[in-house]
This record gives structure tokens, sequence and C-alpha cells, in this order.
């Protein structure tokens, strides 16, 4: 390969995987374009695409283009990049396409006609071979350019601390970035801290760093950040080189590691530890996928919910609905809805109890409801009324939070969203009279994982699974 053509795919590799992104973006656009004119060619042995599949094929590439973005199918690559994003890719893929089908049904039902919906499905399947398979090719290359030498932008790590070893496991498994770690430096190298499973020769003493860089040719030099001194210290040593320094933050002195975010708020960088997810455009996306999904959803089960009225009110004497003060959104009070399963006065004289498994307070009729969790669907209006959402931590009785909230760490965290009908806790089992630590750590996963994605994951579970539930009584 002739020198320059070699520089420059050298310099494309190096810079970290954004210009990998930013190609992965061009490489699926032309994929679903070639995906496309494939299915009509296929099915209208033409290659001249008429106008009404063009105008067809513009809203799926707009369409894909958004829902690849929300689906964040555009993530650093690291060793098993390609089977972690199949997942992704299907959803925004399919969702893109249902978007599509959905409007033009709308706008021309005539298109319809004819081939026109076994193309659309052609282009749906061509579209996710042809997207997978150049992302497995791309994933090849990227291998074979770092196995020669291409790609690999050379680093030093200072100090030696749990997360500098953390940091080179990452580095060594993310080949999407082209950062190779060829040793560290330390004054005080006595063992390796437990777990490291790379080689990470010991090069020398802080003194010998500048000489290091320069004749090893080291890109980039890390510094395992333990405090000011050293990091003043580093700079002072490299003065008079141009190698770039940056400080690794060391994650492991926070207690909850796992939830750590780095983010930038109004150009400041922060590392947060608990923030809410429903902030700025999310919590307007959040709003309108709950608000457009109930009223559907209402306007769906209104004869079921017809019926379940009727049964309630010849069940016993009372009101249809129970309703009962809960806690939300910012710990802020609502009153939920349910259909009513007990007697008027079954909590006379006992007041607020957890529901446990041999209870006889419900009726026969309302048992039923418990069981099958139909005496909920009420709570559809209250997700309407902005009180609720549709996924999301379940509320509590304000008598319930005040003991757990003093009995389970990080209890009131689940008060950072609204509150839900269902949540990634009441789908993995732990739902009713279950462990309340389990609950909450569950609640905090899908607060720290939040996507309109994870809650049509959720909603789809709790369709095919969720409803009858052995903890639900």
């Amino acid at each position: 390969m002739p020198l320059g053509l070699g520089t420059i795919f050298n310099g494309l590799f190096r810079q970290y995987g954004h210009t990998v992104i930013l190609l992965l973006r061009f490489i699926d656009i032309v994929m679903l374009l070639c995906a496309a004119w494939l299915a009509y060619y296929y099915w209208h042995s033409q290659a001249i695409i008429d106008q009404d599949h063009r105008i067809v094929i513009a809203l799926g590439m707009l369409a894909a283009i958004i829902f690849f973005e929300m689906g964040q199918v555009y993530q650093p690559w690291r060793n098993d990049a390609v089977r972690g994003e199949i997942a992704r890719i299907v959803r925004a893929w399919v969702s893109a396409l249902v978007s599509v089908i959905t409007i033009v049904a709308l706008i021309r039902l005539h298109f319809w006609l004819g081939s026109s919906y076994r193309w659309i499905a052609t282009w749906g399947g061509l579209g996710l071979v042809f997207v997978l398979t150049a992302r497995v090719l791309l994933s090849r290359l990227l291998h074979w350019l770092r196995a020669r030498g291409w790609s690999q932008r050379r680093i030093v790590m200072v100090g030696l601390n749990q997360m500098a070893v953390a940091v080179c496991r990452q580095l060594h498994d993310s080949t999407w970035a082209g950062l190779q770690v060829v040793g560290f430096v330390d004054d005080k190298p006595d063992s390796l801290p437990s777990g490291l499973s790379i080689a990470l020769p010991h090069l020398g003493r802080l003194d010998d760093l500048a000489e290091l860089v320069a004749v090893q040719a080291i890109d980039e030099v890390w510094v395992a950040f333990p405090g000011e001194a050293l990091a003043e210290r580093v700079q002072h040593e490299l003065r008079h080189l141009p190698v770039s320094i940056r400080l690794v933050i060391d994650c492991f002195a926070f207690k909850q590691s796992k939830f750590l975010n780095l983010n930038s708020v109004a150009g400041i960088p922060t590392l947060d530890v608990s923030v809410s997810p429903l902030h700025g455009v999310n919590r307007y996306v959040k709003e309108l996928e709950d608000r457009i999904l109930a009223a559907i959803i209402l306007l769906l089960l209104s004869p079921l919910m017809l019926s379940i009225a009727i049964g309630v009110k010849l069940s016993s004497p009372g009101p249809v609905f129970y309703r009962q003060e809960r806690v939300g959104w910012n710990n802020r009070k609502f009153i939920i809805l349910k259909f009513r399963s007990m007697p008027v006065d079954a909590e006379a004289k006992t007041g607020a109890v957890w529901a446990k498994p041999g209870e006889q307070r419900a009726t026969r009729f309302g048992a039923i409801l418990r069981k099958t969790s139909l005496d909920e669907l009420p709570q559809l209006i209250n997700v309407l009324k902005g009180d609720m959402s549709l996924v999301g931590p379940r509320p509590e009785r304000p008598d319930f939070v005040e003991v757990f909230k003093e009995q389970v760490p990080n209890y009131m965290k689940k008060h950072m969203v609204k509150a839900g009908i269902t949540g990634w806790a009441q789908v993995n089992g732990w739902r009713g009279d279950t462990d309340l630590n389990q609950r909450i750590e569950h609640d905090l996963y899908y607060i720290q994982h939040w996507s309109v994605w994870f809650d049509l994951e959720i909603a789809l579970r709790t369709v095919v699974f969720g409803f009858v539930n052995k903890n639900a009584y």
C-alpha cells in the first residue's frame, strides 16, 4: 500500500473510534438504500424506482436515522460489539418500518395495493441483513488493521491502583478505540492489584517518564489520579514534550461506582452519581410516550373495563374505584385509582397493611382481579392525568415510605422518576410481598438505564408474562 494511503487509514482509525462511528452511520444509510433498491428490483423487475416508492424510501431513511440515534445504536465498539448491537439494531429498524407503514397507511392507502406490502417486508429483511453484515465486515477489518500495527495509539499509565487496572482491562477489550497500554511507571511497583488479566510491564520510575516517552514514541500519558501532586509532577516532567496527558478519575472511590455517569452541564464536566434521566428532551419524550399509549390502551380496553366495573358493583356494595394516596415523582403525593377488590370497610380496623398470601379481605371477584392484575387498569387514567407513567417504579403509601426509607439504602431514589403501572422489578418477579432490597435495586437499574426502548421492552414483557403472577394477591 502506498505510504500516503496507509497514513490516511492509520489516522482514520486512531481517533478513538469517533471516525468509525461516523463511518458506521454512512454505511448504514448505504446498506438500507441498497436493500430498498434490490427489494424493488426483485418485485417489480425495474431498475428505476417510481415516485411513490421513492417517497416511502425517503421516509424510511429519515425514520431509520431518528430511531437508530434514539436506540443508541452508535455506541463505542468493544470485542462483543456486533453481538451487543443486534438487539438495538433490530428494535430501531423495526420501529422505523412500523412508523413508515403507519404514516403511509394514513396518507396513501392506495399505495399498499399490489406488491407494496411484500416489497417493504423484503426491504426490512434485506436491510437488517445488509446492516449487520456490513458491521461484521467492518469489525473484522478493524481487527485486521490493528493486528498490523494500524489504529494503535501508545499509552503509558502513571500510578498503579484499582482504577488503572480497570482502565487497562477496558482498553484491552475496546479494540474499536485503537489504544494500547504499553506499560506503567510508578515509584513503588511492589505488586500489581489483583484481577489484572493482561500483561502490564513496569517501565520505570517517574523520573524516567520523559525519556520513556521520547524513546518509545508514546502518544499519551494517562495518570491514574490519586491527587493533585502527582498530576503536577507528571506535567512538569513532560513540559518539553508534545505528548497528551489525561487524568483518569478513580471512580472506585465511590461506593456506588456502577451508577456513575460522566456528563457535561453548561460546559462543566460532572460525574453524576444520582441523576434523574427525565430532564431536557427525555422528559417530553416520556410524556408523549405515556399519553399516546395510555389513550390507545384505554380505547382498546374500554369494553373490558366496563365489564369489570359492572362486576365490581355486583360483587359488593360501594364505588367502582378504590382511591388511595401514594407517593410519586419528587415525593409528591397523588391519588391512585384501582378497581375496588375489597369491601368498603375492609381496612376500617387494620388501617394500611401490606397484602399477604392467604388473607381473606378481597371479594371473590376482587381476588380474581388481583391475581390477574386487572384491578390496576384504572391507573391508565392516572397516566393521562400526568400523575403516573406506564413504566416506572411502583408507588407506595406514605406510611410505608416513611418506614422503608429508613430500612432500605437509596429507597427514595425511586422517586426521581414517575411511578409506573408496571416496572423492571415487577416483570422480573419482584412484586407484592417480596425482597424490598431487590425491588429497589431493580428500580435504580431502570432509572440508570432508562430509554424509550427499555420502556417498550418492559411493557411488552408485562403484556406477555406479567398479568398473572404468583406474588399478586
